[in-house]
């Protein structure tokens, strides 16, 4: 089933979204100051690319102080802004029955576009 969902999101959007997730993340590290960010987005690209089957969790050992100022930094410079744009294309696609289940990968990628520091993504 996962293999089907990951086909279908990335026919209807997925390979996009990835795209520009990838792109951006590649812009950042461009900058000295901007490869931690950097390397956060091409980790959430990926995952864009292919969610179904993928689950956010906590790091067993996070980084502390630094993975709470990273991400506090994130959200004032444009991570609201991604997780806003995730939870709003997320309730439109739930609002359909046949959305749904992209509305809910939305979801996910909602809670790793806001606190992207300090996760991981495992996939089962």
């Amino acid at each position: 089933m996962n293999l089907i969902g990951n086909i279908l999101w990335i026919v209807f959007g997925g390979f996009l979204t990835s795209l520009f997730y990838l792109v951006g993340g590649l812009l950042l590290c461009l900058t000295i100051v901007g490869i931690p960010f950097g390397v956060q987005i091409m980790r959430l690209g990926w995952f864009a690319l292919c969610p179904f089957g993928g689950e956010v969790v906590p790091r067993e050992n996070p980084v502390g102080c630094l993975a709470i100022l990273m991400n506090v930094l994130w959200i004032i410079l444009g991570g609201i802004e991604v997780a806003l744009a995730h939870l709003s294309v997320g309730v439109v696609l739930c609002c359909t029955i046949i959305g749904i289940p992209f509305g809910l990968q939305h979801f996910k990628l909602m809670i790793y576009a806001l606190l992207p520091f300090g996760h991981k993504v495992i996939y089962r």
